[in-house]
């Protein structure tokens, strides 16, 4: 398969969250095309047994625990990434359930944001510098959510923690655009993914619906070395075609001047079912 080239053996990757899931998957692919891992993650037990994993399986990888709602402990993660080597990839994956609507008490909101968002940005604000500098290919891989896109009714904090990052993410690749072709960004939106998030749900076997981290990471990789910015997963359940359909309704709705979150408005439900079969409104 062929890879973006920032993916090179020998570069350093930098992968928070990466003590399971996505992350985790993602570090393996990663060390598999001979690079060196530094992985990140809050859960120090959890991150040093992933650790153990990985070299294995002959991948060179150093757990660096890691809160990345503080900014110090990124400025830690980069200071003990330096020492490893050249930086060409880092992916903002850490992230953390909302829980919590519009009245959801402070520190849902606060740690939801905290981490969701204010880690991506302090990712970026840390590694990016350097990469600008390089003269290598670079990239950025942020983690967002289907659900910062449509916001779906219910998880307000959460939703708003992952719109903000797509928002953040994009322009990102457009300020790299304009000054730095090089150095790529890029957001994942994961589908339905069977993690730790989802086993700490109660679900003990991966649903039939949902894809395996590791379908994720091979999906991502493809999408990054076709040169993809929005790299939309689907899963077992939900297609491609369901999900661009979801998301023009969304749009859609200030174009119409409908009520906002209208796929969910009782008034608009049979508008939205004729939409999604493609039919004429």
């Amino acid at each position: 398969m062929d890879q973006h080239p920032a993916i090179t053996a020998g570069r350093v990757a930098v992968i928070t969250g990466a003590a399971s899931g996505i992350g985790l998957a993602v570090a393996g692919r990663l060390g598999e095309a001979g690079m060196r891992l530094v992985i990140a993650d809050i859960d120090e037990d959890q991150l040093n047994q992933a650790a153990e994993d990985l070299r294995g399986q002959g991948i060179e990888v150093h757990p660096v625990p890691t809160d990345v709602s503080d900014g110090a402990d990124l400025a830690a993660l980069k200071k003990a990434a330096d020492a490893i080597g050249p930086v060409s990839l880092l992916m903002n994956n850490a992230g953390r359930e909302g829980g919590g609507g519009i009245l959801a008490g402070p520190d849902v909101w606060k740690q939801t944001i905290a981490t969701n968002l204010m880690g991506v940005v302090y990712g970026v604000q840390q590694f990016l510098p350097d990469m600008m500098a390089a003269d290598w290919p670079c990239t950025i891989v942020n983690t967002g959510s289907k659900q910062g896109i449509t916001l779906p009714p219910g998880d307000t904090a959460y939703n708003v923690s992952k719109a903000g990052l797509k928002a953040l993410t994009e322009s990102l690749a457009h300020d790299l655009l304009a000054t730095h072709r090089r150095v790529s960004a890029h957001l994942l939106v994961p589908g339905f993914t069977y993690t730790g998030f989802t086993k700490r749900r109660g679900i003990a076997e991966k649903p039939a619906a949902a894809w395996t981290a590791e379908q994720v990471a091979d999906f991502m990789l493809a999408g990054m070395a076709r040169g993809d910015f929005y790299i939309l997963c689907p899963d077992n359940d939900v297609t491609r075609q369901t999900d661009e359909r979801r998301i023009a309704w969304n749009v859609g709705d200030i174009i119409e001047n409908r009520p906002a979150l209208s796929r969910w408005h009782p008034d608009y439900a049979d508008a939205f079912k004729a939409h999604m079969k493609g039919e004429p409104a």
